[in-house]
């Protein structure tokens, strides 16, 4: 027994020393000796702290009235702000690293006012943002209560559909895109496309009283542009004629004009396609070309 054991750990042993050997030669998939990059878990309890923020009563477990509001409201907007900038700080620094700025906040080649300051102003930035994005959202509430005949009370829109819990993350991740955030963004999409089946790259520009019925499989790259009071379906893909890594920086995704439904299934591809004003674009069909105003595509036999 004793020498099973012992030839049990020396096969670890022998185990641990290749593994460790792969953290050089698979340099890739290891990120030893840089800065800490933002936690998943980290930034999982952000997204579910902003949640209460914006929809006081429906996702914290305290009771609200107007007594405690600005209280409770202040604690939450205190604990956040120190939780976003430490998880700021970690992606700043993250991207001061890769484009060989220096080792990141603290050492010699922070930029500027360093990445702890750079962070604080974002954090700031955002929170001053949080009423307007609060706008926002009510607008796609009313559209999804509006759109949905099975929608009993907007109450039930904010706390069961999946298509409304992907915008409102959407717009959040979306003003960290825009000011040029790395990582955080990308986790914060990722995190609501597990738990909703719906994936939107932060990028993508989305007017006001958007609406997503229903919600599994819906794809919408980067570079799609969407305009009011739009309204998809399940399983629909807003996507690239081409994936090649060169065009990364180019208009790859379609937009999308105001008033515009778009159907279960359907494809529309290319970042010179635009689906014009008051259309509506049938199930499961392709579009790979611009619809104009009012036009009605419907699937060919």
């Amino acid at each position: 027994m004793k020498s099973n054991t012992i030839t049990s750990i020396r096969r670890l042993d022998k185990s641990i020393e290749l593994l460790v050997e792969s953290y050089t030669s698979s340099g890739l998939i290891n990120h030893t000796g840089g800065n800490s990059l933002p936690s998943r878990e980290g930034v999982e309890r952000l997204l579910r702290g902003l949640e209460e923020l914006l929809f006081p009563g429906f996702r914290g477990q305290e009771g609200l009235d107007h007594d405690n509001l600005r209280l409770l409201t202040a604690e939450r907007v205190y604990r956040l702000a120190r939780d976003l900038v430490r998880e700021l700080e970690k992606s700043i620094a993250f991207l001061l690293r890769n484009e060989g700025a220096g080792p990141g906040c603290g050492g010699p080649g922070c930029a500027g006012p360093g990445c702890h300051a750079t962070a604080e102003l974002v954090a700031e930035d955002f929170f001053e943002e949080l009423p307007r994005l609060r706008s926002l959202l009510a607008l796609d509430l009313e559209a999804a209560f509006r759109g949905d005949p099975a929608a009993r009370s907007p109450e039930e829109v904010i706390v069961s559909y999946p298509g409304f819990d992907a915008v409102c993350t959407h717009r959040l991740a979306h003003f960290f895109w825009t000011r040029g955030i790395p990582l955080i963004p990308r986790m914060m999409s990722e995190l609501v496309h597990c738990r909703t089946g719906i994936d939107i790259h932060p990028g993508a520009e989305i007017g006001e009283s958007f609406f997503i019925d229903h919600g599994t499989g819906v794809v919408i790259g980067e570079t799609t542009v969407i305009g009011r009071n739009v309204k998809v379906y399940q399983g629909v893909t807003l996507g690239a004629l081409s994936v090649r890594k060169d065009e990364a920086g180019l208009k790859r995704h379609p937009s999308i004009e105001d008033d515009v439904t778009i159907y279960a299934n359907a494809t529309i591809l290319g970042g010179d396609t635009i689906i014009g004003r008051g259309s509506v674009i049938g199930a499961s069909v392709w579009v790979t070309s611009s619809v104009p105003p009012g036009t009605t595509v419907y699937p060919t036999s």
